[in-house]
């Protein structure tokens, strides 16, 4: 399996298991994670995407540069202008974007180690 193949599998993966967990939340707590996941989802599977293609590559530690500096970002606008202009949960929407988006860097980091050992 591809680098990009077992990213794609482990970014379905953590969202649907997002999605799951969302299920046994109060129901005003679940737009929250949802918007949080989608966020995640949004900023994630591109830097992700970038950051496998970069794999053994000069630009490596740039796109990964790139992708933190653009996570803190998200969470940033999030806390101050985003969560709170829907008014919805502040606590529930960045715990889900951040535990989503670190997750996400969690499933970059074995593809990288596993196609560097390729």
């Amino acid at each position: 399996m591809t680098a990009g193949r077992r990213y794609l599998v482990g970014v379905v993966a953590l969202a649907a298991a997002a999605l799951l967990l969302s299920l046994v939340l109060p129901p005003g707590a679940r737009l929250g994670v949802w918007l949080g996941l989608g966020m995640a989802l949004a900023v994630q599977g591109p830097l992700g995407w970038f950051l496998v293609g970069a794999i053994g590559t000069e630009r490596f530690l740039l796109v990964w540069a790139v992708g933190i500096a653009a996570r803190l970002a998200v969470v940033a606008a999030s806390a101050l202008l985003v969560v709170p202009k829907l008014g919805l949960p502040l606590a529930q929407t960045l715990f889900a974007l951040v535990g989503v988006l670190m997750s996400f860097v969690v499933v970059e980091a074995i593809v990288c180690a596993g196609a560097s050992r390729s």
